[in-house]
């Protein structure tokens, strides 16, 4: 099943300007960030283009990318493309002229073909050396944020229904609450990264009380992180950690770990009934849980009465070329097709935005769900601590979020974090 269009003559389009540019084979060197079973997947897609572009393609990934990447460029070696896991630093690198403008056309081409188009436009467009914005970046494997994890016998047994909108997930979390049950599992620890957990709380909740243009000024700092509608979002995001709303109660939301946190919705008598993460997180449930049978998921929901859409956060990789040359641009297109997205999608962990996918091809009825979500979303905005400066976004506002959690006041937390930033300027 097709869900929306995508033109055959796009389709065609895009091959023979392919293949005009493959009239001399040429080395292709790509580095990104995946290693192991990410790795052969994406040499999967590779290979594909290979064999139809009769270019020479060559993976290499690194767990120190974004160190890498960095040296590569400033030393005249970079690959001809790099897969960028933040938008951040492949901004920075367009600054510096290390990036090359995707061609023209692209930027429609998103417009038409991905699902809330114009936010990937946005993300993958920065500022050259010269000052002009071009499109830079065009994002291929995403990731999402916005779901709420739960235990279908668990609802069956209360007879609760998944909620459509924030208002009935509030009205639900409280008839949990008079039922005697537990609404939430939080856990924020993560080693050195404790607190990363509450950042992504509250930018789900900044997305669902303001407007997307709000949480992008919020990102880049042009209006302050103690900004009333920002100290609103973590207020927001102190409702679901109320001592009757979470497990464990307020005080043991900071210290437990975000990977042990879910096993609450596995225990008999439950010690919660939902849990709000990121696709990832199945790999922390109990071994042998199958996702759709003993665990399932729900978008978390807007509020109707803010009228916002329906806004997703989640995260994913930029494809930037860094060493220009007619293969890279061959690659470009390539990744339009939706051949390129299928044969990651009959894999395992692999999320698009591209509307002209036959959803069919996915691995499973989970992943093809998730990926519902995605294509439904009216706003999409990527993870904004890591849109912010390292020592905000991966610093104070982790850190912050412990404290907040912990009892501290809301302003007094978001002042802090405004003046760490202040610091870095």
């Amino acid at each position: 099943m097709k869900h929306g269009l995508y033109s055959g003559a796009a389709s065609l389009a895009l091959t023979v300007g392919m293949a005009a540019g493959m009239a001399h084979a040429e080395q292709l060197t790509v580095f990104g960030p995946w290693l192991g079973p990410d790795q052969e997947n994406v040499e999967a897609v590779l290979n594909a283009f290979a064999e139809q572009s009769g270019h020479d393609v060559r993976y290499v990934g690194s767990d120190s990318f974004e160190q890498q990447i960095v040296v590569d460029a400033e030393a005249g070696s970079a690959p001809n493309v790099a897969v960028f896991p933040q938008p951040g630093l492949a901004r920075d690198m367009a600054g510096r002229g290390f990036l090359t403008p995707l061609k023209d056309g692209t930027a429609d081409w998103l417009l038409d073909n991905y699902a809330a188009g114009q936010s990937w436009v946005d993300l993958g467009t920065f500022d050259g050396p010269d000052g002009n914005a071009d499109l830079y970046g065009f994002f291929y494997k995403v990731d999402v944020k916005s779901l709420v994890w739960y235990v279908p016998e668990n609802f069956a047994d209360f007879g609760y229904d998944v909620p459509e909108t924030m208002e009935e997930l509030d009205a639900l979390s409280a008839q949990m609450i008079e039922d005697g049950e537990t609404p939430w599992c939080i856990g924020l620890g993560s080693g050195g990264a404790t607190g990363w957990p509450a950042t992504d709380w509250v930018e789900d909740l900044m997305l669902r009380t303001q407007p997307p243009e709000v949480y992008d000024q919020w990102t880049t700092n042009e209006i302050p992180f103690n900004d009333p509608r920002v100290v609103a979002a973590i207020e927001e995001f102190g409702t679901f950690i109320q001592d009757d709303m979470v497990a464990g109660g307020r005080s043991a939301v900071a210290s437990t770990d975000f990977r042990d946190s879910p096993k609450g919705l596995f225990d008999a008598p439950p010690q919660c009934m939902m849990h709000r993460q990121a696709s990832f997180i199945p790999a922390f449930f109990p071994d042998g849980t199958e996702v759709g049978v003993d665990a399932d998921f729900f978008y978390f929901p807007a509020y109707e009465g803010k009228d916002l859409g329906k806004p997703v956060l989640g995260a994913g990789t930029m494809w930037a070329i860094t060493k220009e040359n007619d293969a890279a641009h061959d690659l470009m297109a390539f990744l339009q097709t939706p051949e390129a997205h299928e044969i990651w999608m009959g894999l395992t962990g692999f999320l698009t935005p591209h509307t002209g996918v036959d959803l069919d091809k996915f691995a499973s009825d989970s992943q093809r769900q998730m990926n519902e979500i995605l294509l439904d979303a009216t706003t999409f905005r990527f993870d904004g601590s890591d849109l912010m400066p390292g020592g905000v976004g991966a610093g104070t506002f982790w850190t912050g979020m412990v404290d907040y959690a912990g009892g501290a006041d809301a302003e007094k937390v978001a002042t802090e974090i405004q003046e760490s930033w202040e610091a870095l300027k």
